[in-house]
């Protein structure tokens, strides 16, 4: 069983996958050693570590760079965040994942969201994107390959879940493998989307929404938590550096 195959699989296990958020080869290492069985990089980790906001602004190249260091040095399954594809353009989008997927990746993560403008892609051009990107991959040796289709109806909609709905079950008649609702975090609407579409559901980790064995009884197939771990990492990187600043004193460093 190959890594794309293995990734897959993870998502129809027993357990909740339970997906590992890396931004740099030594957060994936770490994930690694203490037992995730799979990563996702973070756009927004990546970004932050190169002194940029989350939202296309670095090179794609670049981004692409730090990705394949990371699939070259773990030997767990990675799927990537590409964000909405790095370009407006159709055929530069499917050419960006095709060069994701050469690199070693098992899957990516793709999104709705517009970058140069607010609101979302109308749905049957997300529906084309999603067709012409399953086309390329089984085409090119990459079948099973696992596309993660993103949509942002919960941080873009006042009452979002019909059109979730609506999208979930065209994303996934598009070659979605899953679908990723990031926002989300009612028990009902959970059920709802589950209910309704034929695809396994990601949800993300917020405030209230944190356990993996609670959200497998709901049916959830796969739980990361994004930015959040290197948001932390960050942050309590800021206070240490600001007590040396202030305190002139080196000494918290070596407490437990």
């Amino acid at each position: 069983m190959n890594m794309i195959q293995e990734f897959k699989e993870l998502h129809f296990s027993n357990e909740l996958l339970f997906l590992g958020n890396a931004w740099d080869i030594f957060s994936a290492l770490t994930l690694e050693k203490t037992g995730f069985k799979a990563i996702g990089t973070t756009s927004w980790g990546i970004a932050n570590s190169l002194g940029f906001s989350d939202g296309e602004l670095i090179n794609f190249d670049r981004h692409l760079e730090i990705i394949k260091n990371i699939v070259e040095n773990v030997k767990i399954p990675v799927s990537a965040d590409i964000e909405a594809g790095y370009s407006e353009d159709i055929n530069v989008i499917v050419d960006n994942v095709l060069r994701t997927a050469d690199v070693g990746v098992a899957g990516i993560n793709i999104e709705d969201s517009l970058k140069r403008s607010n609101g979302l892609r109308e749905i049957s051009g997300h529906c084309n994107l999603l067709e012409k990107i399953r086309i390329t991959l089984d085409h090119n040796g990459f079948k099973d390959f696992y596309i993660n289709a993103r949509t942002d109806t919960y941080f873009q909609k006042e009452t979002p879940l019909i059109e979730t709905i609506e999208r979930a079950k065209a994303y996934v008649e598009s070659g979605a493998s899953g679908i990723f609702v990031p926002g989300m975090k009612e028990d009902d609407d959970i059920k709802e989307i589950i209910i309704n579409i034929d695809a396994p559901l990601n949800v993300l980790s917020l405030p209230g929404l944190t356990n993996c064995n609670q959200l497998r009884e709901l049916g959830v197939r796969r739980f990361s938590f994004g930015n959040a771990l290197s948001d932390k990492v960050n942050a309590h990187l800021e206070k240490n550096v600001e007590k040396l600043l202030t305190f002139r004193d080196t000494s918290h460093l070596y407490e437990n």
